[in-house]
């Protein structure tokens, strides 16, 4: 680890649209900074699987803040390979199909939801101690207090052609399911995507993943000095 950069307890908040690189840059950034990684969209996604297989309606909050009460959900906090399970069920491949991409924004707009699950990405937070946390609501409401917060984004263009690349889907397709996502995420009522006023703005389209990495060391490494 570089000595410019914080030891001990580090909190850093990604927050972005997808397609802006989080995932991708917080796994490493967690990596090098000998820290855990917590991939929040990952947990919402596990509960809108287990909400499909329920068969319960998208649009009946009551039922769906059910089933996410009842599902016994877990996910690992390794940057190197974390698993996501639901009631046994290793569900890390299924999260990212389509059918959980397309409700996903529906299910994590339920505010108790949000609230079940923001309880618990704090308790992990507090648990793990120096951790580097990715999200849409991570610096505004998950972690306000965190010693980084940074709101990652990219042009439309440059979003669709990254996620169809690693869905092997139709880049027209994907930049309207982006947008679709963007919408419903960015206007929900419970805890929105959104930039945190204090979050630094990182605009990925020409950047490379080590360099986004080493801007990210570098703000910690200022504020460790300051």
């Amino acid at each position: 680890m570089e000595e410019n950069v914080p030891a001990g307890r580090c909190v850093v908040a990604v927050d972005g649209p997808s397609g802006s690189g989080k995932s991708t840059v917080s796994r490493r950034l967690a990596t090098g900074l000998g820290a855990r990684y917590l991939d929040t969209g990952a947990m919402y996604r596990a509960i809108t699987w287990a909400v499909l297989r329920s068969g319960v309606e998208l649009t009946d909050a009551q039922a769906v803040a059910k089933v996410a009460g009842e599902v016994d959900l877990r996910i690992g906090t390794d940057p190197a390979g974390y698993g996501v399970t639901a009631d046994g069920v290793d569900v890390d491949a299924e999260i990212r199909g389509p059918e959980v991409t397309a409700a996903v924004s529906a299910v994590a707009a339920v505010p108790a939801v949000r609230a079940l699950l923001v309880a618990r990405q704090q308790d992990m937070i507090i648990n793990a101690g120096r951790i580097v946390v990715e999200g849409r609501d991570i610096g505004s409401v998950v972690a306000p207090d965190a010693d980084l917060k940074v709101y990652l984004t990219a042009s439309a263009a440059a979003r669709a052609a990254r996620r169809s690349a690693e869905n092997a889907s139709d880049v027209a397709v994907t930049a309207a399911d982006l947008a679709r996502r963007d919408q419903l995420d960015s206007t929900r009522k419970a805890d929105p995507l959104a930039q945190a006023p204090d979050a630094v703005v990182l605009d990925t389209t020409e950047l490379g993943i080590d360099e986004v990495v080493a801007r990210l060391r570098a703000l910690l490494a200022e504020r460790s000095a300051a």
